[in-house]
């Protein structure tokens, strides 16, 4: 991911599987989104995928490094 445009989209995605206020978290080089990748289409999955976020299935989220 390299621009603003692209981490708005990834984010307008994201906001279509939770209503929580509070989904981000961080790891040292990691910023991670609490949205379960088991609720994520697809063709949703796959995007993201191309955007630099990736399913961590052990933490139930998505995670993208920076």
């Amino acid at each position: 991911m390299g621009t603003l445009h692209d981490m708005q989209e990834a984010l307008e995605i994201f906001e279509k599987y939770t209503d929580e206020e509070y989904v981000f978290y961080t790891q040292h080089d990691t910023i991670g989104v609490g949205v379960s990748p088991s609720k994520v289409s697809d063709e949703d999955k796959e995007r993201l995928d191309e955007l630099g976020f990736y399913p961590d299935e052990g933490l139930d989220s998505f995670e993208f490094f920076v």
